[in-house]
């Protein structure tokens, strides 16, 4: 029984997470948290690199990748990853239900890892593992997928990790102010100071060579709608002078005894 306070405690405080929770599954800890279903989110909406057709790029978060034909069963689940110059829909028709690597033929082009409570051991290839068990994400993003860039970040701390691969290794990578540049698919991504589905919080977004953040579609429609609205006001003041220029006229001519 949880104890009670006067004043009571904040439901943060005292009641458990689904991190603290057992699952079905001794595997899989918990269902994605709210983060994990908005910051993946955003970083689809934005993900548009210019040289590429929508329906040539797949992106998925939450979704198995499985990547060992010898092991069928082995699988990893990315919060986010992008894969370029394949079809968005499987068989030209139908929503993928997982990425399996050995019928795609083409291996994601990008992976992005949101650290949740005991996790990060996991995203960085720090726990050990044994010859039975699969290896960790980090073997397999680098080792076995050799997937160009994997970007790890924690939303607790806002720390940002970038690595890419040289030489069939990750290195860190340089973040500058903006972020990090990928020249493959001509789009950076940085850590975004915003307003996101009403939450106030640095965010992982995408953006374009002249830095600017890509806009959601949302955004766009709003950028649109506020740009009509200058129009239209810039069409009535032009309007509203036209006006007053007429009204001029016509007094001087009246107060020349013209008719008009």
């Amino acid at each position: 029984m949880i104890p009670q306070t006067d004043p009571p405690l904040s439901p943060r405080e005292v009641l458990p997470t689904m991190y603290d929770l057992p699952s079905e599954d001794p595997e899989e800890p918990g269902l994605p948290d709210e983060f994990h279903l908005l910051q993946p989110e955003l970083l689809r909406l934005t993900f548009r690199p210019p040289s590429y057709e929508p329906e040539n790029i797949f992106v998925a978060s939450d979704l198995n990748l499985y990547y060992d034909i010898r092991h069928p069963l082995w699988y990893k689940r990315p919060d986010w990853f992008a894969v370029l110059g394949v079809p968005h829909l499987y068989d030209k028709g139908d929503l993928r239900l997982s990425y399996v690597i050995w019928q795609e033929g083409v291996n994601p082009f990008v992976v992005v890892e949101l650290v949740s409570p005991g996790t990060e051991a996991e995203d960085l290839g720090q726990n050990l593992r044994s010859v039975e068990k699969p290896p960790n994400k980090w073997t397999v993003y680098e080792q076995i997928l050799r997937i160009p860039y994997y970007f790890v970040f924690n939303r607790y701390t806002n720390e940002f990790q970038a690595f890419g691969l040289m030489m069939n290794t990750y290195q860190a990578l340089s973040i500058t102010e903006q972020g990090v540049w990928l020249p493959e698919a001509q789009l950076g991504l940085g850590l975004w100071q915003g307003t996101y589905q009403g939450i106030e919080r640095l965010w992982l977004r995408w953006y374009d060579h002249e830095k600017n953040w890509i806009l959601t579609p949302t955004e766009q429609e709003k950028q649109r709608a506020e740009q009509e609205k200058q129009r239209a006001e810039r069409e009535k003041q032009r309007a509203d002078l036209a006006e007053l220029e007429l009204t001029r006229l016509k007094q001087l001519l009246r107060d020349s005894g013209i008719e008009y």
